[in-house]
């Protein structure tokens, strides 16, 4: 997984005010984080180049991050120093960062980048050690959308707009999905990025949180607290260690 977070990636990855960092996606986030951290400090798995972790730094709360790529952290690190946000190079569900968080949080589908369940329960377990008794883990993910797959088709196009198409290939016999990234412009070549997850349905996500002591808090549509749906394609899950 490693090899898929490299220099030109991490380069890439932020999108100032628009996407994934737009105001209206980013404020609510951090808005929710920061009252779900109760005056304590935070854990992000997968950090990232800081896209929540440093706004949340600067709202407060403490953040340390766990990393996998160091090509992310040096993206971050033209933002904030290790003073600032400390961060830890290793894998989500084995690494451990010093000290202990009353907050540890996972965003935008990143536990479904581990590829098998054993993995994704060590995440779990991973989150319950760094956790003070009372403590919350939190995961942003997104719903499978299988009900749009009729017999025999085996992709989903989950986002269609100018300059970008967002398909999903599922493999439903091993939880599987490839989302392949198409940027194109007004030329004939197009651009493919592909990313490997294992879907994870709510239920299921719930199952591990017990596995590793935790108890379902609350579950909405997003950071906002919208109400879940059968129509919803997300959940922000709050899960907390007994």
């Amino acid at each position: 997984m490693e090899q898929l977070w490299d220099a030109e990636t991490a380069r890439r990855y932020d999108t100032p005010g628009v996407g994934m960092f737009a105001p209206e996606v980013l404020g609510p986030t951090v808005d929710r984080l920061v009252a779900l951290a109760d005056g304590g400090r935070a854990l992000e798995l997968a950090i990232g180049t800081g896209r929540v972790g440093v706004p949340l730094a600067e709202r407060g709360v403490p953040v340390t991050g766990i990393e996998l790529s160091p090509h992310m952290v040096e993206q971050l690190r033209t933002k904030v120093d290790e003073d600032a946000v400390p961060v830890v190079l290793g894998d989500m569900a084995t690494a451990t960062a010093p000290g202990e968080f009353s907050l540890v949080y996972l965003v935008f589908n990143t536990i479904a980048n581990l590829l098998t369940q054993e993995e994704q329960v060590a995440c779990f377990r991973n989150a319950a050690r760094h956790l003070v008794p009372g403590g919350r883990f939190v995961i942003e993910l997104w719903v499978p959308e299988l009900r749009k797959l009729p017999p025999g088709v085996e992709a989903t196009v989950w986002l269609n707009e100018p300059g970008y198409i967002g398909l999903d290939t599922y493999d439903v016999l091993h939880q599987r999905v490839v989302s392949h990234h198409f940027r194109f412009d007004e030329g004939r070549q197009a651009e493919l990025g592909r990313t490997p997850h294992r879907y994870i349905w709510p239920a299921e996500l719930d199952l591990m949180g017990q596995l590793a002591g935790f108890t379902l808090e609350s579950r909405h549509a997003d950071w906002s607290g919208g109400e879940l749906t059968a129509e919803s394609r997300s959940h922000v899950s709050v899960y907390r260690r007994a």
